[in-house]
C-alpha cells in the first residue's frame, strides 16, 4: 500500500458538523424535555459555524483526499454553503411551527443535523461508497423526521411509505454501483471515467448499471415515474419536516446526480441523456396537470415540486457546461422559493389549524396585505414570471437545450411552464379576487414574519439582479 498524507482541512466543515450532531445527540438525550431550546440554539451554531469555515475556504486550494473518496472543489463548496444557509432559515421556520403544536424537542434538531451532515458529504464524495453512505445518513433521518408526530396515522402511513420505497431506490442504486463497478473495476468516479474513455468495456453492461442509478437518482429527486411516495409525505408529515425535506435534500440531490453522470459518467451521456428525457418530460407533463386538480397547498406544492424536477434535469441532459450552471442556478433558487412558501404555511398556522388547504387563503389581502403581496412573490417565483428570480431559471434551462438543438424539449418546457402557471395564479386569485371566510389574525411572532419577509424578498432580490449568483454558477462550470 502507498501511504497517503491526507488532507483534513478539506473536510474541516464535515468534521466540525459531526462533533456537534453528537453534542446535539447527547444533549437531546440527557436533558429530555429540557433539551429543546439547547438544541434549537446548537444546531444554528452549527449551521453557522460550518458556513462560516467553507466560507473562509472558497478561496483556498483544492484538491481530491481520503484516498481518491473525497473532493474540495468550487462546486461542493458553493453548494455545501447554499445547505447550511438553507438550513438556517428551515430551523428558523421549524421552530416556531414545533413549539406550538407541542413538538418542540431535541430529536428534530438532531436529526436534522444529522441529515445537514450526510447532504454535505454526498456533495464532496467522489466514489460510490462514500456517496452511498452520505445518501443513507441523509435518509435514514428523514424517515425519522416524518414519523415524528407519533400520534398522527398520516404522518406515521406517509413515514412507512418513504421507508419502504426509499429502501427499494437504496437497493436499486447500490446494484447499479455493483454493475459499474463490475465493468470497470472500479469505485472511485475518476477512475469509472478513465476507464470508459480509454474504452474496450462492455456497454450493455454498462448500460445496465446506468439504468439502476436512474431508478435511484429518480426516486431521490421524485421524478417520474419514481414520485409515489412524494405527495403523500408532503401531506402526511408535519410542516417543519415537509419544509425540511423540499429545500436542502434537492441541492443534495442535483449534486450526487452531477457526480454520478459528469464527473464519473459524463463519456456515456448518449445512453443517459435519453433516459432523463424520458424522466423530464413525464415530471413536468404528470406534475403541472396533476398540481392543477390539488385543493390541499401542500399537495400542489408537492406536485409543483414533481414538476420542477423536470425542469431541473433539462440542464442536465443537455450535456453542456451551460446546461449544469443553469441546472445549479434552479434548484439554488427552487430551495430558496419553496422554504418561502411552506414558512407562509408556518406562518399563517396554528395550534390545530394547519392553513394548508388553498382555501384558507382566500382574501389574504384583505386580512394582511403585507405577507398576501410576500406570497404573490414566490407564487410569481414558481411560475416563471418576470422580474422574479424563477423567470431566469427556466429562461437558462430552455437557452441550454436551445444551445444544443433539442428544440423540441425546449418547447414541451415553454408549454409546461404555461399550464404551472394556471395553479400558481390561481393561488393568487384565491388572495386577492375572494372574501375572507373569517377574520382570523396572524399570530406568529415578529422574528417569524420578518424571516420570511426576507426570504421573500431575497427571491425579490435576485430576480431583480441575477447576475451575481449567475456567474457563480457558470464560473464553476467553466
Amino acid at each position: 500500500m502507498i501511504f497517503q498524507v491526507i488532507n483534513m482541512s478539506f473536510a474541516l466543515p464535515e468534521i466540525f458538523m459531526m462533533v456537534m450532531a453528537c453534542i446535539v445527540l447527547l444533549v437531546s438525550a440527557f436533558m429530555g424535555k429540557d433539551s429543546s431550546s439547547v438544541s434549537y440554539w446548537l444546531s444554528q451554531f452549527t449551521l453557522l459555524i460550518t458556513a462560516f469555515i467553507i466560507y473562509l475556504s472558497i478561496s483556498g486550494t483544492g484538491g481530491i483526499t481520503f484516498y481518491g473518496s473525497y473532493i474540495k472543489d468550487p462546486l461542493s463548496d458553493i453548494l455545501k454553503l447554499s445547505i447550511c444557509i438553507i438550513n438556517i432559515f428551515v430551523l428558523s421556520y421549524s421552530w416556531y411551527y414545533l413549539k406550538v403544536r407541542n413538538l418542540f424537542n431535541g430529536e428534530y434538531y438532531a436529526l436534522a443535523t444529522f441529515a445537514t451532515l450526510g447532504m454535505l458529504i454526498m456533495v464532496s464524495s467522489t466514489h460510490f461508497i462514500t456517496l452511498y453512505l452520505g445518501l443513507e445518513l441523509l435518509s435514514l433521518c428523514l424517515y425519522a423526521m416524518v414519523a415524528m408526530k407519533r400520534k398522527s396515522a398520516m404522518a406515521t402511513e406517509a413515514a412507512m411509505k418513504y421507508f419502504i420505497l426509499g429502501a427499494l431506490a437504496s437497493g436499486m442504486l447500490l446494484y447499479g454501483m455493483s454493475i459499474i463497478y463490475g465493468a470497470t473495476g472500479s469505485l472511485s468516479l475518476a477512475s469509472i471515467s478513465t476507464a470508459i474513455q480509454i474504452g474496450h468495456l462492455d456497454n450493455t453492461v454498462l448500460s445496465f448499471g446506468l439504468v439502476f442509478l436512474t431508478i435511484g437518482i429518480g426516486f431521490k429527486f421524485g421524478a417520474v415515474p419514481f414520485h409515489m411516495w412524494l405527495p403523500d409525505v408532503y401531506h402526511g408529515a408535519p410542516t417543519a419536516v415537509t419544509l425540511f425535506i423540499s429545500t436542502a435534500p434537492k441541492i443534495a440531490a442535483f449534486s450526487m446526480i452531477m457526480r454520478l453522470f459528469v464527473d464519473g459518467l459524463e463519456n456515456l451521456h448518449q445512453y443517459w441523456q435519453g433516459m432523463l428525457i424520458v424522466l423530464s418530460v413525464l415530471s413536468m407533463i404528470i406534475g403541472n396537470v396533476v398540481a392543477i386538480a390539488q385543493t390541499n397547498l401542500k399537495r400542489m406544492l408537492a406536485y409543483s415540486t414533481i414538476s420542477h424536477v423536470g425542469f431541473l434535469l433539462l440542464g442536465v441532459l443537455s450535456g453542456t457546461n451551460e446546461g449544469y450552471a443553469a441546472s445549479m442556478f434552479y434548484v439554488l433558487i427552487y430551495a430558496l422559493t419553496t422554504s418561502g412558501s411552506f414558512g407562509m404555511i408556518i406562518l399563517m398556522g396554528r395550534n390545530g389549524f394547519e392553513a394548508d388547504n388553498i382555501s384558507d387563503y382566500k382574501g389574504m389581502n384583505e386580512r394582511n396585505p403585507w405577507f398576501a403581496f410576500m406570497m404573490l412573490i414566490l407564487m410569481f417565483s414558481m411560475a416563471g414570471i418576470p422580474p422574479m428570480a424563477g423567470f431566469y431559471t427556466k429562461l437558462m434551462v430552455i437557452k441550454s437545450l436551445i444551445s444544443v438543438d433539442l428544440i423540441l424539449l425546449a418547447i414541451i418546457a415553454v408549454l409546461m411552464s404555461v399550464v404551472g402557471a394556471f395553479y400558481y395564479l390561481r393561488m393568487i386569485k384565491v388572495m386577492y379576487f375572494e372574501n375572507p371566510i373569517e377574520q382570523i389574525k396572524l399570530q406568529a411572532p415578529i422574528d417569524i414574519r420578518i424571516l420570511f419577509s426576507s426570504n421573500a424578498l431575497l427571491v425579490l432580490l435576485i430576480g431583480i439582479f441575477p447576475s451575481s449568483l449567475m456567474t457563480i454558477c457558470i464560473t464553476i462550470f467553466s
